[in-house]
């Protein structure tokens, strides 16, 4: 029987933390999930640079005048605080909260793979939750492919860290974790994305090859993305694939449900595992 010594890795997507009638952030949102956050726990969240850019807004009346890529790294800075400000306060104060900044250079280098591996293993023991992000604010997307392109001359397969999708993705292989739980605005993976009753709830396999073959069927049916940067969920399905193999249940869910209902099978969700 696979032992696990991560209970759970979380994710939870930009659209999914902001309020798009106020162009806030959803405090309601993210002041549940924090709530239900415990050590055993480690989560990944994107929407520094959406906050950041809303928050410019808001103080100056106007959007930067920049480049984007300048752009995104200045929202990113400006976001990234506020985000962790807000976990922190919603977040049980018996709790440490830890923030954890990753580039893709932490999974593809060994050592500091490892490092990153220690450091989450002992944050259970120490009543402590990381709460990881993308480090948007110093690794630009041309930085980012010239490292990349580097590495491939040197590493078989190498990992990008497109977006937090595989971020998440990756950590839980690291940390080979029990649950991977996607949030998004969906209630999962759809057969027909127009078509509301066509939910995929549960995908599995008599055994690994079966449920990857599966999942790669599914992946036939994904077109487009939530937003511009987004690699949708073709890629969402083949970022799981990897955390799959270790034994980790993957579960794609709405984020206006609450986690323990979504474990609990309460409410919609598309389920991967064997």
């Amino acid at each position: 029987m696979t032992t696990f010594d991560i209970e759970l890795v979380g994710k939870v997507g930009s659209l999914a933390l902001i309020n798009r009638e106020y162009q806030d952030l959803d405090y309601n949102i993210i002041a549940r999930i924090s709530r239900e956050l415990k050590p055993g726990y480690i989560w990944i969240t994107s929407g520094a640079t959406e906050i950041g850019r809303l928050d410019y807004m808001k103080r100056n009346g106007t959007a930067l005048k920049g480049n984007d890529e300048d752009n995104k790294t200045d929202y990113a800075a400006q976001g990234q605080s506020i985000l962790m400000q807000t976990y922190r306060q919603y977040v049980d104060s018996r709790y440490s909260i830890r923030q954890i900044l990753v580039e893709h250079q932490h999974f593809n280098d060994v050592e500091k793979r490892d490092n990153l591996l220690r450091l989450l293993n002992r944050c259970p023991a120490q009543k402590a939750i990381p709460i990881i992000n993308y480090n948007d604010a110093v690794s630009s997307e041309e930085i980012r492919k010239m490292e990349i392109d580097k590495m491939r001359k040197n590493i078989k397969k190498v990992v990008e860290c497109v977006d937090n999708d595989e971020t998440a993705s990756q950590i839980a292989s690291l940390v080979k974790c029990k649950t991977l739980l996607i949030l998004s605005t969906t209630d999962g993976i759809y057969s027909d994305i127009d078509d509301k009753n066509s939910l995929i709830e549960r995908v599995s396999g008599k055994d690994i090859y079966e449920l990857i073959t599966n999942i790669e069927e599914l992946q036939t049916h994904c077109h487009g993305a939530s937003r511009i940067g987004a690699h949708g969920a073709r890629a969402k399905l083949e970022y799981i694939k990897e955390p799959v193999k270790n034994g980790t249940q993957v579960i794609i869910s709405n984020s206006r449900y609450s986690i323990n209902d979504i474990l609990s099978g309460k409410v919609k969700s598309t389920k991967i595992s064997l």
